[in-house]
């Protein structure tokens, strides 16, 4: 694999978002994966991952959502942007510049890109399925769902892995019946005896196996609706 830190214009025109790249080795093109931190900001569980898609045939890159800025005041524009404005707030406009910066990139095929995020990036990812017609698919951790849902026609295909009871689930279903009832692509699953965060933090051995079968599935959807 190779990796580098890039800078990514943020959308204001006047700050960049150091951001973690990395691909196979050899020329692709390769199909690209945005990956989208929790509220820990880009760490190396995050780095980690764009590693394993490296691994799995994917260029990634990780986004550093709060990079230059002080993290209270990014995590105070993020939150607001998942309550208050889902669908059109800066982060959502950062996140978007960045799928086209992504397609820029050296091995990346501009026409195979989705995306996947972790609680507050999980959110985000879905808002991005949202509203980035350039996403193929969209992949959701534990994320809330954008409202409102009418919005689901010109939605990509969407995955989403949750715990059976979290802060998170209830908008997941809802989501999920939205996208039934317009029959858009999809594949959410509820996972019994896990938490909050148990991808990136898995804490017993229900929590391990969530782990593995939610990175196989979302292979598998990626692989279908990306690569």
């Amino acid at each position: 694999m190779k990796n580098s830190m890039v800078q990514v214009p943020g959308a204001d025109g006047k700050r960049v978002l150091d951001s973690y790249f990395v691909k196979p080795e050899g020329d692709g093109p390769f199909p690209a994966v945005l990956v989208i931190h929790e509220v820990f900001g880009l760490n190396d569980n995050i780095r980690g991952i764009a590693d394993q898609f490296a691994a799995e045939g994917f260029a990634a890159l990780a986004v550093d959502l709060f990079a230059n800025r002080p993290r209270p005041y990014c995590l105070m524009q993020a939150f607001h942007g998942l309550m208050f404005k889902p669908l059109d707030n800066p982060m959502l406009a950062d996140l978007r510049g960045t799928v086209t910066f992504l397609a820029t990139l050296p091995g990346v095929d501009p026409k195979r890109i989705g995306a996947v995020g972790f609680c507050m990036g999980g959110g985000y990812a879905l808002q991005l399925a949202f509203t980035e017609s350039g996403l193929k698919a969209a992949s959701s951790f534990y994320g809330s769902a954008p409202k409102p849902l009418a919005v689901m026609a010109s939605a990509c295909p969407m995955m989403g892995s949750y715990p059976e009871k979290d802060f998170t689930t209830q908008s997941a279903r809802e989501l999920e019946a939205a996208l039934v009832e317009r029959d858009v692509a999809h594949d959410f699953k509820y996972y019994a005896n896990t938490a909050h965060s148990f991808f990136n933090r898995p804490r017993s051995e229900f929590e391990v196996e969530a782990s593995k079968d939610s990175w196989q599935r979302m292979l598998a959807f990626f692989a279908q609706h990306i690569a």
